[in-house]
């Protein structure tokens, strides 16, 4: 019997969390404060497991803790004080540092290994099955011939979407060694981001055409998504810790869309557009159909969205029973037809479309900075952040 593919989401706030649940993730992923891979990232606290928790078993959703970081002697006491405590508070802890798998064993919490450790051959995969492993996240620089080899000898999952390293499946050192701050430690800079000139001893300097030399375009398996579901993938993993809660629930709708329908030439397009509304840096198919080219090199400054979001207030009160909410401007104009992000912590996002505007009981169309108007949302919280769609 064939498995079902897990879909599994980033998650690096409440909002993003919520979001990739309410959108139909199998699985989300998260870091807290300490040892894992995105330190820049909001994060979550030890006593906010109780809440993803809730979010996450309400919702038949699995909950992966990272603890992707090389770890230094100093760290072990604090480390195990860490695994001891989210002990039955995750269904596994993703790793690839042998102090992590092995205090998982010793406190029998389930662990996945990290792309960090760059499995790339099924005598890897092997061993860390042999370890105790329950799932194996290959690495990057891998083609789906290699995968399926692969994927005979153990669970393996794999990233469908999202930002791709320079270097691919990680081990990076540009950071550490411009800035002193190790992306092996989550503190990676993204040196490879921005925009370089040659130059020689002499002194001659030459600007190329595309001077983003390292900078990689975007994953995107979307157009032969198909050709995964074959593959023998268990989990088809989305990248994103950083990004933000539109993007996370774009792109798992999307996904989840893919995996539940078999998609003609229209479907794909029509999803790709929608992909396309939230950050990208173009699009490619990293190693899974051939050796990526320059083509797989991004030339984008600030991302490619089609869609920008954009603050412009807060809900200051919500009345239940007629679904209204109260929203102060603090900048920008809003007005009827417009469509805004409402983002919060318990209400996760929600996309709206201003079809009426109430101000001292009388309906108007614009509102300006400074005005407080009553507006038609779904369920949501005072203090919300309202963001208007560009």
């Amino acid at each position: 019997m064939t498995k079902k593919i897990e879909l599994l989401a980033p998650a690096g706030d409440f909002p993003s969390l919520i979001g990739a649940v309410e959108a139909g993730a199998d699985a989300v992923y998260f870091g807290l404060k300490d040892f894992n891979m995105r330190q820049s990232a909001k994060n979550f606290s030890m006593k906010d497991l109780t809440k993803i928790n809730k979010i996450c078993n309400d919702n038949n959703v699995k909950k992966y803790l990272t603890l992707n970081i090389i770890i230094y002697d100093s760290e072990l006491k604090k480390l195990e004080s860490l695994i001891k405590k989210v002990r039955g508070k995750v269904d596994a802890i993703i790793c690839w540092d042998l102090s992590v798998i092995g205090l998982c064993k010793k406190y029998k919490i389930p662990f996945h290994i990290s792309t960090q450790a760059s499995v790339s051959n099924s005598a890897s995969a092997k061993f860390y099955k042999k370890l105790g492993a329950e799932r194996v996240v290959l690495a990057r620089e891998l083609s789906l011939k290699q995968i399926k080899k692969i994927g005979k000898i153990a669970d393996v999952e794999c990233f469908i979407h999202g930002a791709m390293c320079v270097s691919v499946s990680g081990r990076c050192f540009t950071s550490q060694f411009l800035k002193n701050k190790s992306a092996n430690r989550g503190e990676c800079r993204q040196f490879c981001r921005r925009s370089y000139v040659i130059k020689d001893d002499a002194g001659n300097e030459l600007k190329l055409k595309n001077n983003k030399v390292m900078s990689a375009k975007d994953l995107c398996t979307l157009p032969f998504i198909d050709k995964l579901k074959k593959s023998g993938i268990v989990s088809f993993k989305i990248e994103g810790r950083n990004r933000s809660p539109e993007y996370v629930r774009t792109v798992v709708s999307v996904y989840r869309t893919a995996l539940d329908k078999k998609l003609n030439d229209k479907d794909t397009k029509k999803l790709l557009e929608k992909l396309k509304t939230v950050y990208h840096r173009d699009m490619s198919s990293g190693f899974y159909l051939g050796l990526p080219t320059s083509d797989d090199f991004s030339k984008s400054n600030f991302g490619e969205s089609t869609e920008r979001k954009m603050f412009i207030g807060k809900i200051t009160k919500y009345w239940p029973k007629s679904g209204t909410a109260a929203v102060k401007l603090n900048a920008g104009t809003l007005k009827l037809k417009d469509e805004v992000y409402i983002i919060g912590n318990t209400t996760g996002i929600k996309r709206v479309k201003i079809k009426s505007i109430e101000r001292h009981n009388k309906n108007i169309k614009t509102v300006t900075k400074g005005m407080t108007v009553g507006i038609k949302v779904p369920k949501c919280k005072k203090g919300d952040d309202v963001y208007i769609i560009k």
